[in-house]
């Protein structure tokens, strides 16, 4: 399927990289016993977000391409628990996890829309073979 617009250019793709940004600055001032514990996770699940965003877009129909939609969603709420925790064991301030939680937010409206416009091409193309 060929895309009207390359990924990188993408509200959803950009401000999941802005995100996974996010993270990485955060994550510098864990204690260092956490380096290869909750930071390790929490940056692989960032990661996960737009580099599943990016191999969606670069699959040949539409039903991969959600796979992986799917794929960085359920990256986005895993990061989302882990920014809890690491709240809750006092690696992040109230107000570093609000700022957080709203950005995530955006990134699950995008990605949520960008979901559904893919399964809108998906019935559009069975609507075209049942014609």
């Amino acid at each position: 399927m060929a895309n009207y617009k390359q990924y990188t250019d993408l509200d959803v793709w950009l401000k999941s990289r802005e995100l996974t940004k996010m993270v990485y600055i955060a994550t510098k001032n864990f204690p260092k016993e956490e380096l290869y514990g909750l930071v390790s996770q929490i940056r692989r699940s960032a990661i996960s977000i737009p580099s599943n965003i990016a191999e969606g877009c670069g699959r040949q129909y539409p039903k991969e391409s959600i796979h992986f939609f799917h794929i960085s969603r359920g990256s986005l709420y895993e990061l989302e628990t882990q920014l809890y925790l690491s709240h809750d064991l006092d690696f992040i301030t109230e107000n570093c996890l609000n700022d957080f939680l709203i950005k995530i937010e955006d990134c699950k409206k995008l990605l949520n829309g960008f979901i559904r416009y893919y399964q809108d091409l998906i019935n559009m193309e069975k609507v075209k073979t049942n014609n």
